[in-house]
């Protein structure tokens, strides 16, 4: 059975909640397992496109002291590391999941499994753009942004202490805020080019701190939550 969107879930997993200083946070991930195989059981279906985080960011401050690497190999060298992360998260939920991660999320795909797990694809943009073409894909019109920060702030909030978090922002505003251009290894709550793909599809973006669990088991049941509604 193909994925329903009205069915589906689409989360863009931040690197940073997988490894934070170069370790695997095995609590955290035991505990997203978990709270996602709750919500299979209850029918529902997954789609996880993970991000490279910390350690994609560290590899490439490794590769900039060394060399002067373009914009195009900083993303290449992410991009391999949001593959690993995908197939950690793919391999930890075992037989639920599809037996490969995606990796162009524009071919076609099958799968009678209820979790999917995607990583990054082609340079210029981060895996929030993956995330926005699976979702025009299998026709979900919410994507779920897991960061390790709880709102989006009207400016960068480790600048500028009195940044105000915005409980919702259209997609003019939020585009306005982040810019137009992406730098490869940007820590953004959501990248401008996927910004601009989602504005154009119509789609809702929810930013919230995946680190509260609880906080996103009740986004998934439409109960009243802690984070950024965009759009």
């Amino acid at each position: 059975m193909a994925h329903d969107g009205s069915e589906t879930f689409i989360l863009s997993l931040g690197g940073s909640l997988i490894s934070v200083d170069g370790k695997v946070d095995n609590s955290y991930l035991k505990k997203f397992l978990a709270l996602v195989t709750a919500q299979v059981r209850r029918g529902r279906k997954f789609i996880i496109v993970c991000g490279g985080g910390w350690t994609c960011r560290e590899y490439q401050r490794a590769l900039s002291s060394v060399v002067k690497p373009t914009p195009h190999e900083l993303d290449f060298l992410g991009i391999e590391v949001t593959r690993l992360n995908a197939n950690l998260v793919r391999l930890a939920f075992g037989s639920s999941a599809h037996s490969e991660i995606v990796i162009d999320p524009t071919a076609p795909l099958r799968t009678s499994k209820p979790i999917i797990v995607g990583a990054g694809w082609k340079p210029g943009c981060s895996t929030d753009y993956d995330a926005v073409l699976l979702a025009r894909k299998f026709h979900a019109g919410t994507i779920v942004n897991l960061t390790n920060i709880g709102f989006v702030y009207d400016r960068d909030p480790k600048r500028y202490p009195d940044a105000r978090p915005l409980r919702e922002v259209d997609w003019k505003e939020y585009r306005r805020l982040v810019g137009s251009k992406w730098v490869p290894g940007s820590n953004l709550p959501f990248d401008p080019i996927a910004s601009k793909l989602a504005h154009e599809s119509g789609l809702r973006v929810i930013v919230a701190d995946g680190g509260r669990l609880d906080n996103l088991r009740k986004i998934l049941d439409g109960e009243r939550f802690r984070g950024t509604v965009i759009g």
